[in-house]
């Protein structure tokens, strides 16, 4: 049965995406920034990460490269996630277009409940992220989701499939993998960005930047959001032509089986 629900639920994203309502707003970029929550993230951690998205979001640079654009403006929503059916939307999709909406979104993100749930299911964020491009009220140029986390899929479908239903609806992912020290419990690995990079990014351009150093988070959210924003080919860690992964991409899932003493 597991498998038959997952395999409906991955369906589902694999449906034609809705076309654009004369009433949504055309951005240059609808981006989905899903943000890790789970257990295995501690508070010091959190709360980097949300600074490092805050920071990032009115930082000269990230509004120089809105800008920039062709039209000027870019759609932002941000997710908290954790485990298979722990979404939830901390800020709404808003137009960002200047300081003072990019201002606007922070201040609206500083008073969000900051949010601890069980498990990392990478592949349910993915699916979640992907629905909201649907009821956006705006029309992108390109549409990307933004993940960043601490470990590998544990629970939830498979990030393989996810993955690839949401690359087929031309939605692109990139990753912020942060591995500021050993995750906590049974899921933490030590390739954390090798897994990213074989099993979670995708489509034209994807790439990872990897989080090494807590005094880095804020950095390594900006300059992630700027190549975002302006659409650049990334001078960090590029997707490489889909290949046979490198990693395991079930090892989150072996994990928790072996610390659930399934062998």
């Amino acid at each position: 049965m597991r498998g038959i629900a997952t395999a409906l639920v991955i369906g589902a994203i694999l449906a034609p995406a809705v076309p654009a309502r004369a009433a949504d707003v055309p951005v240059d970029l609808e981006l989905v920034l899903a943000v890790d929550v789970s257990g295995s993230m501690d508070m010091e951690e959190r709360e980097l990460q949300r600074a490092g998205y805050m920071a990032a979001l009115v930082h000269p640079e990230v509004l120089h490269a809105i800008a920039a654009g062709p039209l000027g403006r870019i759609a932002v929503t941000l997710v908290e996630w954790a485990g298979g059916t722990v979404q939830t939307v901390a800020v709404p999709w808003r137009l960002v277009d200047s300081t003072a909406s990019a201002e606007a979104f922070v201040k609206e993100l500083a008073g969000a409940p900051m949010l601890r749930q069980r498990g990392t299911s990478i592949s349910a964020a993915l699916l979640f992220s992907a629905e909201l491009f649907t009821d956006s009220g705006f029309e992108g140029l390109r549409k990307v989701i933004d993940v960043s986390g601490d470990g590998p899929n544990n629970s939830g479908p498979p990030v393989l499939p996810a993955r690839d239903a949401v690359l087929a609806r031309g939605i692109e992912i990139n990753g912020l993998p942060i591995m500021l020290r050993p995750s906590a419990g049974f899921g933490g690995i030590s390739n954390l960005d090798l897994y990213y990079e074989d099993c979670v990014i995708g489509g034209p351009g994807a790439f990872v930047v990897p989080v090494h150093n807590l005094d880095h988070m804020a950095e390594a959210v900006r300059r992630k959001l700027v190549l975002e924003i302006a659409g650049a080919p990334p001078e960090v860690v590029p997707a490489q032509i889909r290949r046979e992964p490198r990693i395991d991409c079930m090892i989150g899932e072996h994990l928790r089986r072996q610390w659930e003493g399934g062998g």
